[in-house]
Formats: structure tokens, C-alpha cells, sequence
């Protein structure tokens, strides 16, 4: 059936636009924040919510996705999505105060939601079997490299021109794009969407925006040494705790229980949260790592990790073929283990080198990640019903996100932990009477050269305490192993040589 879709490329390249567009807009905005500050006299805690409300409003949207698509069809819904997040990408450009820009952001948050559920539920539906690993090898192309690409664009339009590039961007790009979805994707008929579950909703959209919150906002607040966290924790526990139990009771809920009983999507959405928390932790940690502690300005720090964008790439090329010939689980355990590889590799970097060490951690990373995601992508949905393939792309997203605010949130945290712990160790060895201390101390206890030494300990206590990081991906990594071993092989296959065990 799928094989007798026509405009299949015209339909890939739109699904892929929108894909692009949505994952670029997670990061890109990310270097021009000073830039947006001074232009609409933010505070510094303030700009954040630039990123926090995008993030919360697709936090509340996404679990929605799947019951819209039944009630109004994909087709539609995926073209109100576009043309919201283009008008919401245009406002943003121009808002002239901090007010304006942060409602913006929100709009575009909520319309962007269903563009990467919808995107891959539609590359399935339109791709048989024996194409669906490459089809989500493209549809990877776009969700893993875009984030990598964003901070190099936006930096690049942010010098170059003005941090407003970076939203108007995506302007002409959600034109082409609304045309050619308007003009070849398949006209469906909406099923017969069951009612509205408002409770599951209103459970799992408070929970999700509130762990949100408290991810985003916990490093600026203190963690759990503020007030604000603590009832962020709770309302995100209680209201989970009760969706659950919503579930469980409910005659029609949000998310068909088909979901839960299918073996490898739980699998599945279990390591998505670990591969897209280390993934974005690592993104989030590499550049303030570039330009803080080896001085290299914006621009080139983003295009020294432009190398695991590269290794993506070139990866991405014969993932469908491989995964036609081998045991999808062999090449996710391949590469699981050469991303711990890549990380233990950085746990060596010294705190004077070049960036040759950057370079190729990233590049062996970015092969890695191809050979991890593609597999999981297909794994994922190709034991799941047609029928609910668009809620579970919407749930899967929900625990990607997720997974990435999580990763960033701590990682970011014990980094602050583990820089504080390496720098008093290190203080409490620096003793007067050791002759070293006297090579940079001359003139003794003098407060010029108490400042010298103190930074000396402070940027050492820096890298170390990036490294424990490192460290911490690499063996998170390592830890997901075992649920390979809960994935099967579906009974209709991938292809008719894809070798997923049973």
C-alpha cells in the first residue's frame, strides 16, 4: 500500500523542511540571547524564558498530537502546524519588547509541537517495510544533525547580519514548505477519533511543563534550595502519578494501551531518554568548554563540533543498506559502544591542546549516534498498529524532549558540583613551602600572585570536572546495553533481511 504512494520525494522533502525547521529552532536561538537582551533591555534571568516557554508550550502540545491527528486527519494538522510556526517565526523576527518575543515564542512552541511527531508518523505510513530504515535514517538526518548545525547558524547570522535572521530563517523555508504539503500530501480521511480525554491532558501537560520548569530553571534557582523547585517537583509528581492512574481506569485515554504493551517501544522509549540526554548534554557542554576553557571565540567553537555533525552525515549515507543486511540490535550495540568510546576518549583532554582531539572524539561520535538512532527509530514503530502510529510518535518525542532537558539540566549541575569539589582539593595542596608553588610565586604571598595561582586551580577544577562528566555519559551509555536484549524481532520485519533477533 505504502509502496503505491505517489510524490513520495515531493512529500519527503516537505516532511523533511518541516523537520529541519522545528529541530534548528531548539538551538539556533541559543548564541543570540545576549544579543536579544540588549535589544529589548532584558535581564539575564529573563532572556531565558526565550527558551523556557518554547520548550513548556511543546512540552504541553506534543502529547496532543496524536488524538488531532485522529479527529482532523494528519494532513491538515500538519499544515496548520507549518503555516503557525512560519507566522509565529516571523512575529518573533519582529518583536520590538521582551513581552512580545516571549508570547511569540510560546505560539510557536505549540504550533511547532506536531511537526516532528507528524513528520515521522507520515514518513512511515508513506514508506513499505523494506524502506522504512531508510526513511528514518533521513527523518534522523534532520532531528540529530539540525541541533548540532544550530549554533554555528545562529552564530553565523547573529555577527553577521541580526539575531532577528535567526527566527525570519524560517519564513521562506515554511512556504516551500506549506506548498508542496499542501499540493502532495495524501488526502485522508480523519478516523473517528474517540472522545477527548481532557483529564489525561490537562495530567500529562501539567506534568510535563512542570518538570520542564523545574529542569530549565533549577541550576538559576538553587535546585532543591528553592521554593519554586520544590513545588514544580511536586506538582510534576502528583500530576504523573495521577495521569497514570487515569490511564489505567479511563474507558478512552490519551494514549491507547496498545502502546504500553508493545516490548520494543518501551524499550524504546527508555533508551531514547538516555541516547538524547547524553547527546544533548554533550552539545550542551562542548562549546562553553571550547570558549571557556581554551578561548576560542563563537564562531570557530561551533565549527570545531561541526565534525560530529560530519560523522552524522557521512554515517546517515548507508544506514539503509545496513540495516538490510544486519541485526538492527548488532549495529545499536556497535554503536553504543563506540559513543562510550568517544567519551572516554574525552576524558583525556588536557587543559592545553588544539582542537584536533575535538575533532575527532566528535567525528567517531557523530558516526556512533547514526548507527544507535536509525536502528532505535525503526525498532521503535515497526511492531506498532497504523492506527496508533502518530500517538506513539507523539509520546516518543515527549521522552526525547525530556530526555534532552534532563541530560542538559544535569550534567550542567554536577559540573557546577564538581568544579567546586576539584577546586577546593586542589587549594588545600598549595602550601607556601612547596618549592614548585615558588616558580610562579616570587614575591610570595602577594595578592597578585594569590590571584594567579587561584585562577590556575579555578580552570584546572574546571576541566576536571568536565571530564567526570565525560565520564558519566560514557558509562550512562554503557548501562543501556541491557535493554537490547528486551528488543524482538516484529513479526512482518523491517525488510525481509533485517535481522532483528528474537
Amino acid at each position: 500500500m505504502a509502496a503505491a504512494v505517489p510524490n513520495r520525494g515531493f512529500i519527503t522533502a516537505a516532511i523533511m523542511a518541516a523537520a529541519l525547521m522545528q529541530s534548528l529552532d531548539t538551538t539556533i536561538a541559543n548564541v543570540a540571547l545576549p544579543h536579544i537582551q540588549g535589544s529589548v533591555s532584558a535581564s539575564q534571568d529573563q532572556i531565558t524564558w526565550v527558551l523556557t516557554f518554547y520548550i513548556v508550550a511543546a512540552g504541553i502540545m506534543t502529547p496532543l498530537t496524536g488524538w488531532l491527528s485522529q479527529r482532523f486527519g494528519a494532513r491538515l494538522v500538519f499544515l496548520g502546524s507549518v503555516a503557525g510556526f512560519t507566522v509565529m517565526s516571523a512575529l518573533c523576527g519582529a518583536a520590538q519588547s521582551l513581552g512580545e518575543i516571549v508570547v511569540f515564542r510560546f505560539l510557536q512552541g505549540i504550533a511547532g509541537a506536531a511537526l516532528l511527531p507528524l513528520a515521522q508518523a507520515v514518513l512511515l505510513d508513506i514508506n513499505p517495510p523494506e524502506k522504512q530504515g531508510q526513511a528514518m535514517a533521513t527523518f534522523s538526518l534532520a532531528v540529530v544533525l539540525a541541533p548540532i548545525m544550530g549554533p554555528v547558524i545562529g552564530g553565523y547570522f547573529t555577527d553577521d547580519y541580526s539575531w532577528r535572521w535567526c527566527f525570519l530563517v524560517n519564513v521562506p523555508v515554511g512556504i516551500l514548505t506549506f506548498i508542496c504539503a499542501w499540493m502532495f500530501l495524501p488526502r485522508k480521511h480523519a478516523n473517528t477519533a474517540p472522545k477527548f480525554d481532557f483529564f489525561g491532558f490537562v495530567y500529562i501537560a501539567i506534568s510535563v511543563a512542570s518538570l520542564q520548569l523545574m529542569l530549565d530553571r533549577g541550576a538559576t534557582q538553587d535546585w532543591f534550595g528553592s521554593i519554586e523547585i520544590w513545588i514544580e517537583a511536586i506538582v510534576a509528581g502528583l500530576c504523573f502519578y495521577l495521569f497514570v492512574i487515569h490511564m489505567l481506569t479511563a474507558p478512552s485515554p490519551l494514549f491507547s494501551h496498545a502502546l504500553f504493551r508493545d516490548r520494543n517501544f518501551n524499550a524504546s522509549l527508555v533508551a531514547t531518554l538516555v541516547v538524547m540526554g547524553a547527546l544533548y548534554a554533550s552539545l550542551a557542554l562542548s562549546p562553553p568548554m571550547l570558549q571557556g576553557v581554551y578561548g576560542y571565540p563563537v564562531f570557530t567553537a561551533g565549527l570545531i563540533l561541526t565534525s560530529r555533525g560530519a560523522g552524522t552525515f557521512v554515517m546517515m549515507l548507508p544506514m539503509g543498506r545496513l540495516m538490510q543486511k544486519a541485526d538492527l540490535r548488532v549495529l545499536m550495540g556497535v554503536g553504543i559502544v563506540a559513543i562510550a568510546a568517544s567519551f572516554w576518549m574525552m576524558t583525556g583532554f588536557a587543559p592545553t591542546m588544539g582542537a584536533g582531539p575535538f575533532i575527532i572524539s566528535g567525528f567517531i561520535q557523530g558516526l556512533a549516534i547514526s548507527l544507535v538512532w536509525v536502528p532505535l527509530s525503526v525498532i521503535a514503530f515497526a511492531t506498532l498498529p497504523e492506527e496508533i502510529r502518530v500517538q506513539g510518535t507523539a509520546l516518543w518525542n515527549v521522552f526525547r524532549n525530556l530526555g534532552s532537558s534532563a541530560g542538559i539540566s544535569l550534567l550542567e549541575a554536577l559540573l557546577t558540583v564538581n568544579t567546586q569539589v576539584a577546586h577546593s582539593t586542589i587549594v588545600s595542596h598549595v602550601r607556601l613551602d612547596n618549592p614548585n608553588l615558588r616558580q610562579i610565586m616570587p614575591d610570595g604571598a602577594s595578592s597578585k600572585a594569590l590571584q594567579l595561582v587561584d585562577a590556575m586551580a579555578n580552570r584546572q577544577a574546571t576541566v576536571i570536572a568536565y571530564l567526570d562528566d565525560f565520564k558519566l555519559l560514557g558509562v550512562a551509555m554503557l548501562a543501556m546495553m541491557p535493554l537490547l536484549l528486551l528488543m524482538r524481532r516484529p513479526s512482518g520485519g523491517v525488510s525481509a533481511n533485517a535481522a532483528m533477533m528474537e
